[in-house]
């Protein structure tokens, strides 16, 4: 499958231009329903595409410079991996309205191959949420959620920049809706040489660096009844990334992707009930030449088939009870790399009660059973609290068991791959102090995260590499965010200062694990005056690379 890149916008500066016919706000559809009940029990950066657009050339700098997430890239634009207080990237979950879109070759997500705009909210949500999100949710989540307004009439916008390096990154959208119908469509074509120099001590210019990516979405929704609704979302991405090199005499490789996704959703709503059935289909094609002038050396194909069903019922205006089914087929196939055709059967069923005590107390209890083709898999269970003691202190627990079963990586490469690896097992506890005093918002939240049955990639004997069960890891630490904004007349100040001490080690030898920073800090502080905005960034991080 290949995506042709037919979006071209000749414009070139920094800004957004808009136009359309203002309507009243009738309502707004998100696709993801789950998320404004998560963020009710638990700690969640959301950052709006406003935000988003300060680093809108890859979703890696999003979450580095306005996230506590840790990215390690290998190069702007090149393969990056995130994660969340010392997991690995497997542990992190990728969420695309609703729907868990992880490789299920590696397990994981390339963020610079997921789309850094087209969507209306990134939420980004550390610690377990894997009873409504699934396998592999054990660091935490990021959720890329779409939207639908409904009455508003026409809207269009185009953004447009132009960087060194031969950098351009282009975004249009447009929408329409009135009482009963709602359509928006969107494209992002982003481009580099990303040929930089760098002089110094090494004096080497980045060959072979650039990298391209395509992508558009198209979503509609209907309102066939007073209480029920059809929506579709689709989304379409093709990226090109090649691998840096610094000498002209050094073989030039590259990494092709095409990647589809499809949601249809039916919503019935009802005083006291809403059902949501979905019906996914997701597909991810890859292409790696170890001689960009040779044909594709490696490579694979990836099909997703998903059912899921989220049924809602308030018993009284206290209690809640959700229940959460999911059935999946997933399908592999790859090139020259030892996996043939492969399909994996996935179920799961999920329950959750939620006591609103009183206006400012409230509880969540969920318990879940997943269903894995050829494998056993634990009862998960989780438990939060938030309580509002007082008018500036607010108190958040939060304690999970989870798993992460196998990719087709991890059993089927060849030579390498494990048929006989176990899941892994985690077990975690954090717990947030939030306090609000002068407009100011300061959150400290400890937590303890430990995993057994770690599955690594290890040398064999036979020279290669194989993916085992090795040991258990147990990472604690503190995440601390200072939140303040405040206006005063044409003028507004916000800023957002975070602090994470992560502290993850092998339990059997005491080490810290490879590529997990110790220290990070990021902040961003915005100021505005009228119509001109003025914003300043950083990220700064400490990371070991000693052996494990």
């Amino acid at each position: 499958m290949d995506i042709k890149r037919s979006l071209v916008l000749l414009f070139s500066s920094y800004g957004c231009f808009l136009f359309g016919q203002e309507k009243t706000i009738d309502t707004v559809y998100v696709f993801d329903n789950q998320m404004s009940k998560v963020k009710l029990f638990h700690k969640v950066n959301s950052i709006s595409p406003e935000d988003a657009k300060k680093n809108s050339a890859n979703l890696s700098e999003i979450l580095r410079f306005q996230s506590p997430v840790y990215i390690k890239e290998n190069g702007r634009g090149a393969v990056s991996s995130p994660s969340f207080r010392g997991t690995g990237a497997g542990h992190t979950a990728f969420v695309w309205n609703g729907i868990n879109i992880n490789s299920q070759f590696l397990g994981q997500g390339d963020v610079n191959n997921i789309p850094s705009m087209g969507f209306d909210q990134l939420d980004v949500k550390a610690g377990s949420v894997g009873v409504i999100y699934g396998s592999g949710a054990i660091g935490g989540t990021v959720h890329l959620n779409n939207s639908l307004d409904f009455n508003k009439g026409f809207h269009a916008s185009l953004f447009s920049e132009a960087a060194s390096f031969g950098t351009y990154n282009n975004f249009a959208k447009a929408s329409f809706s009135n009482k009963k119908f709602s359509f928006k469509f969107s494209g992002n074509y982003s481009v580099s040489e990303n040929d930089y120099e760098v002089k110094e001590s090494r004096n080497y210019i980045n060959l072979n660096g650039e990298y391209s990516n395509t992508n558009f979405n198209f979503a509609a929704a209907y309102k066939i009844a007073p209480h029920h609704q059809v929506s579709w979302i689709s989304e379409f991405f093709n990226g090109d990334q090649h691998f840096p090199v610094f000498f002209d005499s050094q073989t030039k490789t590259k990494y092709e992707t095409q990647n589809v996704r499809s949601l249809l959703v039916w919503d019935w709503n009802a005083p006291k009930l809403n059902n949501v059935f979905r019906a996914a289909y997701t597909e991810e094609n890859f292409q790696y030449f170890d001689n960009i002038s040779n044909p594709k050396s490696s490579g694979g194909t990836g099909k997703n088939y998903i059912l899921k069903n989220d049924f809602n019922y308030f018993l009284s205006p206290k209690w809640n009870l959700n229940i959460i089914g999911e059935f999946q087929v997933n399908k592999g196939e790859g090139y020259m790399s030892g996996i043939k055709e492969v399909s994996r059967k996935v179920g799961s069923l999920a329950g959750l009660l939620r006591y609103f005590a009183t206006e400012d107390l409230r509880f969540e209890a969920g318990i879940k059973k997943d269903f894995v083709e050829d494998y056993s898999s634990p009862v998960l269970l989780s438990f939060s609290g938030n309580w509002n003691l007082t008018k500036w202190y607010n108190l958040n627990l939060n304690t999970a068991k989870n798993f992460r079963y196998p990719s087709f990586n991890d059993l089927y490469w060849q030579p390498g791959g494990n048929m006989n690896l176990k899941p892994e097992t985690a077990y975690q506890f954090d717990l947030k102090n939030q306090f609000t005093i002068a407009g100011v918002k300061l959150m400290l939240t400890p937590y303890y995260i430990r995993i057994t049955d770690m599955i690594t990639w290890i040398p064999t004997s036979m020279g290669n590499y194989s993916p085992v069960n090795t040991y258990k890891v147990q990472s604690y630490g503190l995440e601390s965010q200072i939140e303040y904004e405040r206006k005063f007349g044409k003028h507004s100040l916000r800023s957002n200062l975070g602090y994470s001490y992560t502290k993850s080690t092998n339990v059997e030898t005491g080490k810290q694990m490879m590529y997990v920073p110790l220290h990070k800090f990021f902040g961003n502080i915005d100021y505005r005056y009228s119509f001109l905005k003025i914003y300043v960034q950083g990220d700064v991080q400490r990371t070991y690379l000693c052996r494990q």
